[in-house]
């Protein structure tokens, strides 16, 4: 199967990022996992998933973990570009905002607002409001996206196939006999 991942040349270069969390897929001992992915001008350009190391209690404080690793990667992903941008003269302005999505509102909103309602177990570190953080600072926006439209649960819960082969074309990879050298997308 020739598959790779399509970098179109005439695509706007900017970044988004996608985070999911899948409560307690790990049920025997109380973990979630956590996946995050981004985008550079509609190809996938970063993803990660992995087992979450802290029991969370609600789907709602597993996808606010999901978020602050997202937002950590962000961090990362921005600083590279703009030193790459620095470096080869492209520009010497802030990168814009970078969107991320996710498909729980109240976390969302809970973010955003800048507190985490949970039970009286939950304890919430400090850290876990850098998103709000960024937000406030104007590097990123978290946005609500249809779950089906949420190209990180492909690395973090199972899909049917319909679902799955649309995100899996969405995040770049492509046939290569799908691909024209010269017209760019067939």
């Amino acid at each position: 199967m020739n598959i790779d991942l399509f970098y179109p040349n005439a695509s706007k270069s900017y970044l988004m990022g996608y985070a999911d969390a899948s409560y307690l897929s790990y049920p025997y001992n109380g973990r979630s996992q956590i996946g995050y992915l981004f985008t550079c001008g509609g190809t996938t350009i970063s993803w990660r998933s992995v087992k979450q190391t802290i029991t969370t209690t609600s789907s709602n404080h597993a996808k606010i973990l999901a978020l602050h690793e997202v937002s950590r990667k962000c961090v990362c992903l921005r600083s590279i570009i703009q030193h790459v941008q620095q470096t080869c003269g492209l520009s010497s302005r802030k990168i814009k905002l970078t969107t991320i999505y996710e498909d729980n509102s109240a976390c969302i909103t809970q973010l955003k607002e800048g507190y985490i309602k949970g039970d009286k177990k939950s304890i919430f570190l400090p850290k876990f409001f850098f998103t709000h953080d960024l937000q406030r600072n104007g590097d990123v926006e978290i946005q609500n996206i249809c779950s089906c439209e949420n190209l990180a649960n492909l690395i973090t819960k199972s899909l049917q196939r319909r679902t799955f082969e649309q995100l899996v074309h969405k995040i770049g990879l492509r046939h290569l006999n799908d691909i024209s050298l010269h017209d760019g997308e067939k």
